[in-house]
């Protein structure tokens, strides 16, 4: 099987029955079985746990809102104090510079939660009842890979309403040779990688909900006719990290 790859990489797949995971549950770990066509049903896939729904990342809160990390680029607006006024890259220990305060803690911790800690810090020591807003410019968790069978390849940038569907669109759409029911999705949880088989055919046709898609998230779309082993699961999530730069 031939994937194309952010950078060109060529993936040889091994030979054998379809991969899947087509038990009901939000999120659990299948019990580790093959059915009678092949399909993998549960197991630890060379280190990643087959789920039938992925769960929402855990560094969300409730799953709507991705927190602060490493290389994201943070806006901060102090009212009518226009010397204040920043854009902020986070380093890599999370932290960010700023005028007057300093380096403050920035990693993990949501917009609004950085913004309070703001107010409180500028309100105790500089000004009189701040008023100061806190945006994220660029984040690079806000991205998700899309890899495999598309017609582009890469990182595309996602929101809190981006659903599978929208990634594979877009992408380009699928390629001549992909096929729409192996469309795989990665997704870091509490430092496990989880992965779902989803079956686009299905999504649009309303028999199967539209999953949503998470900064970090990595989509890959298998070709038509190709076996799947957990294996091949986690080599293709390696090289399509490696290709994009994310860190998963």
């Amino acid at each position: 099987m031939r994937f194309v790859l952010l950078k060109p990489v060529v993936l040889i797949l091994a030979v054998a029955g379809l991969a899947g995971c087509s038990a009901s549950g939000g999120g659990a770990t299948l019990a580790p079985t093959v059915s009678s066509n092949g399909t993998i049903q549960g197991a630890d896939a060379a280190g990643l746990k087959v789920v039938a729904n992925l769960p929402p990342p855990i560094n969300t809160q409730n799953g709507a809102t991705q927190l602060i990390a490493p290389n994201d680029v943070i806006g901060i607006d102090v009212f009518q104090v226009d010397d204040l006024d920043t854009v902020a890259q986070v380093d890599s220990m999370g932290n960010i510079s700023l005028p007057l305060v300093g380096s403050v803690r920035a990693g993990g911790k949501s917009v609004t939660g950085l913004q309070a800690e703001l107010i409180s810090l500028y309100g105790s020591r500089y000004l009189q009842s701040p008023q100061i807003t806190v945006s994220m410019k660029e984040s690079v968790g806000q991205r998700v890979t899309v890899d495999g069978e598309v017609r582009r390849a890469g990182l595309y940038p996602t929101t809190a309403q981006t659903s599978l569907i929208q990634v594979i669109a877009q992408a380009g759409g699928f390629s001549t040779i992909a096929d729409p029911g192996k469309v795989f999705v990665f997704r870091d949880f509490g430092g496990e990688k989880l992965v779902a088989q989803y079956d686009v055919n299905k999504i649009r046709s309303g028999q199967q909900a539209d999953p949503r898609i998470f900064g970090g998230d990595v989509v890959v779309a298998f070709a038509s006719g190709s076996a799947i082993f957990g294996q091949n699961l986690r080599e293709a999530l390696g090289l399509a990290t490696s290709a994009s730069g994310l860190v998963l």
